[in-house]
C-alpha cells in the first residue's frame, strides 16, 4: 500500500510527524507532501496566481509553497504519478476539526482532494484545551490512531466521501473508545476582529475565533470529543441538500 501524507500545520508541524508514524503501521510506502508554511483555515482553496515551488527535502518528504490541496495535487499528479497513492492521510492538525470548523479545514482540503481524485482519504485531528497549544498532548492520536485508520480501511467506504476523525483531548489512557457520529453545530462561538497598529502607526487585523464551553448533544462529533471519544464522521464531497431540492422542486412546480 502506498500512503500520501499531508497537513495544513506545515512540513516541520509535529502532527506531522505523529501522521506518518500512523501511516508506517500500515506501510513502509509512505511519502509526505505538505505546505512549505501554515495553511491553516485554508479551505479547499489552490494556487492559481502564482507558480508553486516544490522543495525536496530527503528521499521522500517534500515541501510546497502552496495549500493542502496544491500538495495533494501535486503529489498525485506530479510526484507519483507513476503510481499514484492508495490512500490520504491529511493531519494530524494542531487542533480539532469539528461541526462548523470543517467548511475551513485545511486538513478536512487535503482529505477532500484525495477523494475528489478517487483516492480513500482520512483527516486526523488532535483537539486540546483552550490555552494549551504549546503543550498539547499528542498520545490520543499517537497510540489510537493506528487501529482506528487500520479499522476504516479494512471496512472500506464508498467513493466521494472522506473519512474525518478527531482524536479528544486527554491523554491515551482516558480515551473512551470511538463514536461513530455525525457532525455537530457550535452553539457558543463569536468571531473577533482585532486591531493592532504596527511600527508606523498604521493599522493591521487579526481575525480570531473565540468559542465558549458548553455541553454538546453527545450524537455529535463535538459531544463525542466532549466525552473523551474518538469521533469518526463521514463527510462527503456533495453538499446537495436533498430534501430542500425537492420541496423547492415541488413549490416551484419542477417536481
Amino acid at each position: 500500500m502506498r500512503i500520501l501524507v499531508t497537513n495544513d500545520d506545515g512540513i516541520h508541524s509535529p502532527g506531522l510527524v505523529v501522521a506518518e508514524q500512523i501511516a508506517r503501521t500500515l506501510s513502509q510506502d509512505v511519502w509526505v507532501v505538505a505546505p512549505e508554511n501554515e495553511q491553516s483555515g485554508a479551505s479547499h482553496s489552490l494556487t492559481l496566481a502564482s507558480p508553486l515551488r516544490l522543495r525536496q527535502m530527503d528521499q521522500r518528504h517534500y515541501a510546497v509553497s502552496g495549500t493542502p490541496t496544491d500538495c495533494v495535487m501535486m503529489a498525485c499528479l506530479h510526484l507519483l504519478k507513476d503510481r499514484t497513492p492508495d490512500l490520504v492521510i491529511s493531519g494530524v492538525n494542531w487542533g480539532s476539526n469539528l461541526a462548523d470548523d470543517v467548511t475551513y479545514s485545511g486538513t478536512i482540503a487535503g482529505a477532500m482532494e484525495g477523494c475528489a481524485l478517487g483516492i480513500p482519504s482520512i483527516a486526523l485531528s488532535q483537539c486540546y484545551d483552550e490555552g494549551s497549544r504549546m503543550t498539547i498532548d499528542w498520545s490520543a492520536g499517537e497510540t489510537h490512531g493506528a487501529e482506528v485508520v487500520r479499522k476504516l480501511v479494512a471496512a472500506g467506504w464508498p467513493p466521494g466521501t472522506l473519512m474525518n476523525v478527531n482524536f479528544p483531548a486527554c491523554a491515551a489512557e482516558a480515551v473512551q473508545g470511538t463514536a461513530l457520529v455525525p457532525q455537530g453545530k457550535y452553539d457558543l462561538l463569536s468571531t473577533e476582529i482585532e486591531e493592532r497598529m504596527d511600527a508606523r502607526q498604521r493599522p493591521y487585523y487579526w481575525i480570531g475565533l473565540r468559542r465558549r464551553k458548553s455541553t454538546p448533544p453527545p450524537d455529535t462529533d463535538l459531544g463525542a470529543v466532549h466525552g473523551n471519544k474518538i469521533a469518526v464522521t463521514p463527510l462527503h464531497l456533495n453538499l446537495t441538500e436533498s430534501s430542500v431540492l425537492e420541496k423547492l422542486r415541488q413549490t416551484l412546480g419542477q417536481g
